[in-house]
C-alpha cells in the first residue's frame, strides 16, 4: 500500500537531506520530482498543480530557508500539506448511532460484498455491536444474495433474505425486519453495474426515499485511479453519499485515488481495504497515511494491531524468555506465529519507518515470506525436547527434520544460525525491560 509513492518520496528526501542549506534552486528541483511522482501515481494534473503551489508557497518562505535543519523542515511542510489533502483533522469521522441503516453502493467489481463483510466484522469487534444484519437487494448479479449470506456467516453477522423481488419493496421489507428485530446496524447491499447508468442511479434514489438510511457509503476500487473520482462524482451528483471505502489498497495501486479523493470531492475516506481477510480493514487516518506515503511508517497502527491480535499473557510470556536470554525454538516459533497474526511480511513492513529507503523488491519480500514458511515447517518437524534444547540437533537429527519439513539440511542449519543470532542479540539487550512491547 502506497509503496510506489513511498519509494519515490524517500529517494527525493534522501538526496535533499544531504544538503546543509536549502536554496530556492534545490527546493524547486525537489518539487519537480514530487510533481513527477504524483502524476505517475495517477493523481489528476490540476490537483498536483494545486498541491505543488501550496508546498512551494510555504517552503520558499523564511521559515524553511532559515531553519536549523532545513531538509527536515521541508519534509514537514510536505507532510503537513499532504495531511490536508488526505483529509486534515478528522472533522468527519465514521460515527453511527444505533439503530442505524447503512446503504452501501458501488459498481460491480469494486469489492462491495467483501467490504460489507469487513465492515460487519469491524462493527462487531471494534464497536462491540453484537447485532449486525446484512441484507442484499442486488437481484441483477447472479448469486449476489447467496454470496452475501456466505460472507455474513463467515464474520458472525446475521443475514436476512427478503421474499420481495422488486428492489425498492425488498429494501423496505429488509428495513422493517431490522426495526422489528431491533438490530443495532443494518448493512444493505445495493445493486451495482459494470458502468454508471441512469437506471441504477434512479433505483438508488428510490431506495433512499423508501428507507431513509442513516448513512450512505460508497465503495470504490483504488486500482481504477482517476476513474474512481469520476465514478464518485456521478454518485454524488445523483444520489449523494456521506463517505467512501477504498478497496484493493494492498494491490499495485499507486495511491492516486487516496491522495486525491478528499480534496477533489470534499468527502471523507472512512476505510481502506488492505487484503482479503475480514480483519484486513483499516480506518483511514490522514496523519498516519501521510506518514506512510513519506516513508515515516505507522508504528501507532501496528501497535494497535498487536494489541488486538496478541494477548497480554502472550506478550509477557515471550518477553520473559527474551529478557532472561533463555530463548528456545518454541519461543522462536511463537514469535513467528504472532507476526503472522499481524499480517504478511509485506503488510508489516509497510508500517515500519524508513523502509522506502531500503529498496526492498517484491521478489525479496516473497523470498522472506517463503523463508518464514520453511522455518515454521522445520520447527514443527522437531520433537518438543529438540525445540527446548537445540544443542541436541546432530547431523542425523537434522536430516530427519529436513525430510519431515520438505527442506534441505542447509535450510535447517540456516534456521539454527538465525536463532543463535537472535539469542545473542537479546542477551546483549536483556537489561532493557519492556523492549518487546
Amino acid at each position: 500500500m502506497f509503496d510506489y509513492l513511498s519509494n519515490k518520496f524517500s529517494s527525493i528526501f534522501t538526496s535533499l537531506s544531504g544538503n546543509n542549506k536549502l536554496s530556492e534552486q534545490n527546493i524547486q528541483e525537489s518539487l519537480a520530482q514530487v510533481r513527477e511522482a504524483l502524476l505517475e501515481a495517477d493523481v489528476p494534473y490540476d490537483l498536483v498543480t494545486t498541491f505543488i503551489a501550496e508546498v512551494k508557497q510555504e517552503a520558499l518562505g523564511n521559515k524553511v530557508l532559515q531553519a536549523l535543519k532545513p531538509g527536515e523542515q521541508f519534509i514537514k511542510v510536505v507532510h503537513d500539506r499532504l495531511k490536508q489533502f488526505l483529509g486534515g483533522p478528522e472533522e468527519h469521522p465514521f460515527i453511527i448511532k444505533k439503530p442505524a441503516v447503512l446503504m452501501v453502493m458501488g459498481l460491480q467489481g469494486s469489492g462491495k460484498t467483501t467490504t460489507l463483510g469487513k465492515l460487519a466484522h469491524w462493527l462487531r469487534t471494534e464497536r462491540k455491536m453484537k447485532s449486525v444484519l446484512l441484507a442484499s437487494v442486488d437481484f441483477y448479479r447472479p448469486a449476489a444474495v447467496d454470496q452475501l449470506e456466505i460472507v455474513a456467516n463467515k464474520v458472525g453477522a446475521k443475514f436476512y433474505r427478503s421474499t420481495q423481488r422488486d428492489t425498492v419493496a425488498a429494501a423496505q421489507d429488509v428495513a422493517q425486519y431490522a426495526r422489528q428485530q431491533q438490530f443495532d446496524v443494518l448493512l444493505l447491499d445495493t445493486a451495482g453495474r459494470l458502468h454508471i447508468d441512469n437506471q441504477m442511479l434512479k433505483e438508488l434514489q428510490d431506495i433512499e426515499i423508501a428507507i431513509i438510511p442513516s448513512c450512505k457509503l460508497l465503495v470504490l476500487d483504488a486500482m481504477t485511479g482517476q476513474e474512481s473520482l469520476n465514478i464518485a462524482k456521478a454518485f454524488e451528483q445523483s444520489v449523494g453519499f456521506d463517505g467512501a471505502v477504498l478497496t484493493k489498497m494492498d494491490s499495485d495501486s499507486r495511491g492516486g485515488a487516496a491522495f486525491s479523493f478528499r480534496y477533489a470531492l470534499k468527502k471523507p475516506v472512512w476505510f481502506i481495504g488492505v487484503g482479503e481477510k475480514p480483519e484486513n480493514f483499516e480506518q483511514f487516518r490522514p496523519d498516519r497515511i501521510a506518514g506512510r506515503i513519506l516513508g515515516m511508517g505507522d508504528i501507532v497502527t501496528l501497535a494497535e494491531k498487536a494489541e488486538k491480535q496478541i494477548s497480554m499473557h502472550e506478550q509477557q510470556s515471550i518477553e520473559k524468555s527474551l529478557m532472561s536470554g533463555n530463548l528456545t525454538l518454541e519461543d522462536f516459533a511463537q514469535q513467528m506465529q504472532m507476526m503472522n497474526r499481524l499480517g504478511s511480511l509485506t503488510q508489516i513492513m509497510n508500517y515500519m519507518p524508513g523502509m522506502g529507503g531500503f529498496k526492498i523488491t517484491p521478489d525479496m519480500m516473497q523470498k522472506g515470506e517463503q523463508e518464514m514458511k520453511s522455518f515454521k515447517a522445520i520447527i514443527s518437524s522437531m520433537t518438543p525436547k529438540e525445540r527446548r534444547n537445540p544443542a541436541l540437533l546432530n547431523g542425523s537429527r537434522k536430516q530427519r527434520i529436513a525430510r519431515g519439513a520438505g527442506v534441505t539440511a542447509e535450510q535447517v542449519n540456516a534456521l539454527l544460525a538465525r536463532f543463535q543470532q537472535t539469542v545473542k542479540l537479546f542477551k546483549k539487550v536483556g537489561g532493557h525491560k519492556g523492549l518487546f512491547r
